[in-house]
This record gives structure tokens, sequence and C-alpha cells, in this order.
């Protein structure tokens, strides 16, 4: 875990690399759709278009996602990270169906891409350079676990297997004839949109649902509170996360003859040791006294 200010500024220059990247690729793209007339470059182009368009609102969404809780938001600002992501999965299918449009015009009336050298350079720079973005977006993720940034990502990664297939459209259309392989690969790529538009929604929605965090993670915030011997049992763990924060609330089952003081004091040790573990987090325990003729699950 690393310390939330080494986060945010992570998440800064993350954000800042995408518009950069997003930009640059477009003024490229432009150039070279003009040059070859290719569909499957005007879908990267497309794409890319839509990239710049989901990096800025990253950008201004991980910017609010760092935000403070203030007086009107008193559990931060970070679900803004999962609306950003649900805009880009919109963002993403609307690119998914103008493609399909212009791929099926296309296949009724076939047209060969000119200038293929033109494209062919162009697409293998766009490779290089969202091959550095996504590398570094990657790297930002693990250490930070942005959703927002997550999703830039899987849009950048789904950018890659476009690209090559623009490459390959422009062989085949090109140098060995073949002028349906153009629109036939923009399809392909549009389903590769679709399907990535789905992931990121899938993921924004889990934290808009406050779905709980990973059993993995479960499993370790448990075993460091049962491992405190004045700990009789654990229930009612409840966990979620909303952008960088993250939120876990137990009971925990202590002797109920034990002082308020020493049962609060108890309360507090864990607390620290679980805002180690997860960096960051509120932390809510309640304590119950343990009833030693009680049966049923340790937790809920």
């Amino acid at each position: 875990m690393i310390a939330p200010q080494r986060k945010a500024r992570l998440m800064r220059w993350a954000t800042y690399a995408s518009v950069a990247t997003a930009f640059g690729l477009i003024l490229l793209k432009i150039v070279a759709w003009q040059v070859t007339d290719s569909v499957a470059l005007l879908s990267s182009l497309v794409d890319s278009l839509l990239d710049a368009a989901a990096s800025v609102m990253t950008l201004l969404a991980v910017r609010q996602s760092l935000i403070p809780a203030d007086a009107d938001h008193r559990f931060g600002h970070g679900k803004i990270e999962s609306l950003s992501a649900l805009a880009q999965a919109g963002l993403v299918t609307g690119s998914a169906l103008f493609l399909i449009a212009e791929a099926v015009s296309r296949l009724v009336t076939p047209q060969a891409p000119e200038h293929g050298v033109w494209g062919i350079s162009v697409m293998l720079v766009s490779i290089i350079v969202t091959l550095g973005l996504t590398s570094f977006q990657r790297q930002v993720v693990r250490q930070t676990g942005s959703i927002a940034i997550g999703a830039d990502a899987l849009h950048y990664l789904s950018d890659l297997l476009m690209n090559a297939a623009v490459i390959l459209a422009l062989v085949l259309a090109i140098y060995l004839g073949w002028t349906l392989a153009d629109p036939i690969i923009a399809l392909g790529i549009a389903a590769i949109l679709l399907r990535s538009a789905w992931k990121i929604a899938r993921s924004a929605l889990d934290i808009l649902m406050d779905r709980e965090l990973p059993d993995s993670e479960r499993e370790r915030i448990l075993e460091l509170v049962r491992g405190h011997s004045d700990v009789l049992g654990v229930h009612d763990l409840k966990t979620r996360s909303s952008g960088q924060q993250t939120f876990i609330q137990l009971h925990l089952e202590i002797d109920g003859s034990m002082t308020l003081y020493r049962a609060h004091a108890i309360a507090d040790t864990i607390e620290a040791e679980l805002q180690t573990l997860f960096p960051g987090a509120e932390v809510l325990i309640h304590q119950d006294p343990h009833i030693l003729s009680e049966e049923g699950p340790i937790y809920e």
C-alpha cells in the first residue's frame, strides 16, 4: 500500500499522459485517414477522438474524486470515478455503433484504401505510443486501484488490438487486393469496442452498487481481527469502496464483563491495524458482549 499523497500524484500524472497521448494520436490519424481513405483507419481515428473525450473526462473525475470529504459529501467524492467510467462505456458503445454503420456501407460499396505506407506507419507509431501509455496506466492502477484510470487503460488496450487490425486491413486491401478486408476488420474492431464497454460498465456498476470487497480482502480483515486474543468473535462484516476510499464496518464480540475503557481500547487497536492494512480506510467498529451459549455463524 502506498501513501494517499503518492496515489493522488500518480493518478494526476496518468490523466495528463492520457490526454496528451489522445490528442497527439488524433493529429496523426487525421492526416493518415485523409491520405489513405481507409474505413479501418477512420475507425481508429473515431476511437482516438473518443479517447480524447474520455481522457479529459477521466482527468476531471480524478481531480474531483481526490477532493476530501466535506459537510455535503461526508463519504467523499470517490464515486465520480465510477460515473466517469460509465460515461466512457457509453462513448465506447457509441463509437462501436458508428463503426458498424460505416463498415456496412463500405461492404455494400467496396473501395480500396490508398497510400498504405502512410497509414501503416501512423498505426505503428500509435502502437508504440499506446504501449507506453498503457504500461504506465497499469502501474498506476496496481498502486492506486483507480477505477477511472482502469477504465481508461482498458480502452487504450483495446486500441492496441485496433491499431494492429488496421495495419492488417491496409496490408490485405492494398497489397493483396482484398478490399473487403477493410470493412470486415472494422466490424471486428467494433465488436472489441462493445466488449470493452461492457467490462468498463460492469466494473463501474460494482462500485456504484456498493459491491463487497473481494473475498480475499475480506478474509484478510477477518484474519487480522480474529488474531486478537481479546476478540471472541466477529460478525456483520460489511465492506465497500468509493474511488480511493475503502469503508469497513464490523461487530466485535468481546467479554461482556470488560470495562468500556478496555473494550474501546481494543477496538481502537484493531481500527489502527486495519487502516495500516488498507491505508486511508474508514473503519467503524461496534462492540458486542459475547454470549458463550450462543451458536451461529461467526460472521455474515
